[in-house]
């Protein structure tokens, strides 16, 4: 054949090539939108979506939202944080959170410095820590209960106010000798025991023996939540001794089988020396502050209690609280540092550590 004649045979093949081409990229384009727009398409309620071939190996488009937006929740991503090193105190029922959550703050925030200051005098506790942040001690104090009436005044007297902010739920536990056999107390039991009204245990179904009831000092936002809400404001007994912390009186639980001792749950629940005592409003309707079934001293360290977070975020539990961070609003680097700790508490990464600490998630 001729050069004259095989060059339209080439052109020819040249455009169905072309054509062959062309139709196939413009149906893989086509294909892929359709994919694309199937993946994007909100899945209505109640069902889910069949999942594509390569699930295994790649999250569907929300999950890899959700993981953004956690990511955004963690301690770097806090703004208006001061540098510096910023004193705080307060609350001993804050002392988990300080274990591990503060570390935490301070290792993802090394500008941001704290340090735990105790009080010259008396005990710690969340009256004592706002005292001595309206008296310019402290930069930012721990609470596990509301700012008073007189606190509000007497911050307003020295020029400045103050604000709380709620970062976790509490419970208080009642715990006592591993030994005792009683299988709860209702908050009248226990309001007359403390009061000196009850001094046997034979009297609310234990056995004959005296009842030693412990406290710490009314200096505190556990003491005082125990006044107002069990005791009704009414005055400890004379049978009540008063020890200086909550490692004494669970020593002295330990000693001593006809010891009672109340706290907040995390700092008593997991411990090893002492039995947690369900209590209820009621006779007969007592709620445990552990996940049941009870582990025993002989399982224990190996084994511990842990909290019921859910009796107490639904209110089952009959003595919870919040627990606040108490800031200054002056305007100056104290409320600066107290908003920036409150925020750290709050973040995703922050409620996940207070949580861990066995304290119920404000949010």
């Amino acid at each position: 054949m001729s050069q004259k004649n095989e060059t339209p045979v080439l052109i020819l093949a040249l455009l169905i090539t072309a054509a062959l081409l062309g139709g196939g990229f413009w149906w893989f384009t086509k294909r892929s939108a359709v994919d694309v727009g199937n993946l994007s398409k909100p899945t209505p309620s109640g069902s889910q979506p069949a999942p594509p071939d390569n699930s295994a190996s790649s999250p569907p488009v929300n999950q890899t939202n959700q993981t953004a937006q956690s990511a955004g929740e963690g301690f770097a991503q806090v703004q208006n944080v001061p540098t510096g090193l910023f004193s705080y105190g307060g609350s001993t029922s804050f002392a988990p959170i300080r274990l591990s959550v503060d570390s935490a703050i301070q290792a993802a925030r090394p500008e941001f410095k704290l340090r735990y200051v105790n009080p010259t005098s008396g005990s710690a506790g969340s009256g004592t820590g706002i005292k001595m942040l309206i008296d310019g001690k402290l930069d930012f104090a721990q609470s596990s209960r509301p700012i008073l009436p007189q606190e509000y005044q007497q911050a307003q007297q020295r020029g400045f106010g103050l604000k709380e902010f709620a970062i976790a739920i509490d419970g208080l536990a009642v715990a006592v000798n591993p030994n005792l056999d009683i299988p709860g107390l209702t908050l009248d039991q226990l309001k007359s025991i403390y009061t000196g009204k009850i001094t046997n245990w034979q009297e609310v179904g234990g056995p004959n023996m005296a009842i030693k009831p412990y406290t710490r000092p009314n200096e505190g936002g556990t003491v005082e939540l125990f006044i107002e809400e069990v005791l009704g404001n009414e005055k400890f007994g004379t049978n009540v001794e008063f020890v200086p912390d909550t490692t004494t009186a669970l020593r002295k639980l330990a000693a001593n089988t006809g010891g009672i001792y109340f706290a907040s749950a995390p700092e008593v629940v997991p411990q090893c020396s002492i039995k947690p005592l369900p209590l209820g409003s009621k006779a007969g309707e007592f709620v445990t502050p552990y996940q049941e079934p009870l582990v025993s001293p002989q399982e224990c360290p190996p084994k511990r209690n842990q909290l019921n977070i859910a009796a107490f975020q639904n209110g089952q539990y009959p003595i919870t609280r919040k627990l606040f961070v108490v800031v200054k609003q002056n305007g100056q680097r104290e409320q600066q540092a107290g908003e920036a700790y409150s925020n750290f508490l709050q973040t995703q990464k922050g409620q996940e550590l207070v949580s861990d600490m066995g304290f119920v998630r404000i949010r």
